[in-house]
């Protein structure tokens, strides 16, 4: 598996090479306590040693590695580390539904259908890549919503933690339990119904069953 190059459009060098090597450290490619040194990375790559450190920068910032003298040293994505991610993210859109709903928005409605228009093409094509990029959109312009800096910030510190893990959740999940993603399309359908009803306490509870099967699928594709 490598991660989908139309997702990286405009991304530097040193921005690429961590995307492989997130994906690599999320679906256990790499174990935990694995050594990488940036010599064995730029011959990898086949470039400097310059974006081999920016892209090692990135993933330490993201608590993925810890630089050591010796190199970096792979700590990975641990089931509470998990956890904690799914916690932010319901903060931050069930703050951003709540504004949403407040101030009702046709425009982001209609933007929301599209997306899970695309999700249920992505579906039929079988295509796990495309359906995860759409499914993190879908929550994306959720939160983007909301038009709060300092949430915008936040997330895009998580950004593609996020992306990776539902990549790497979502092949496995079309691979082995194919029967779950009709219902998994259901549930971002009754998102928007919610937020055209604009009934925040419907809101709430979906929102919550959501994560939490969210959370059952990627305990089961990597933990």
């Amino acid at each position: 598996m490598q991660f989908p190059a139309m997702w990286l459009q405009g991304a530097s060098l040193g921005e690429k090479i961590s995307s492989e090597l997130r994906l690599r450290i999320i679906n256990g490619t790499m174990a935990p306590e694995t050594v990488i040194t940036e010599n064995v990375l730029a011959a990898e790559f086949g470039t400097s040693r310059s974006p081999i450190r920016d892209a090692l920068k990135i993933l330490s910032n993201e608590g993925l590695i810890r630089m050591e003298r010796m190199g970096a040293v792979v700590i990975g994505l641990k089931s509470k580390d998990m956890e904690e991610l799914n916690d932010v993210r319901f903060l931050f859109e069930g703050f951003a539904v709540q504004k949403l709903s407040s101030a009702y928005d046709e425009q982001k409605i209609k933007e929301l259908q599209q997306i899970v228009d695309k999700m249920e093409l992505a579906a039929s094509h079988d295509d796990p890549v495309q359906f995860a990029y759409y499914d993190l959109l879908f929550h994306e312009t959720i939160i983007l919503s909301a038009h709060h800096s300092r949430i915008l910030y936040l997330w895009n510190n998580i950004r593609y933690v996020i992306l990776t893990v539902l990549l790497v959740a979502t092949e496995r999940r079309f691979s082995k339990h194919k029967e779950e993603i009709q219902p998994l399309i259901h549930r971002h359908k009754l998102i928007v119904d919610a937020l055209v009803s604009r009934d925040a306490s419907n809101m709430s509870k979906i929102i919550q069953e959501h994560f939490m099967d969210t959370k059952k699928s990627v305990d089961e594709s990597l933990f």
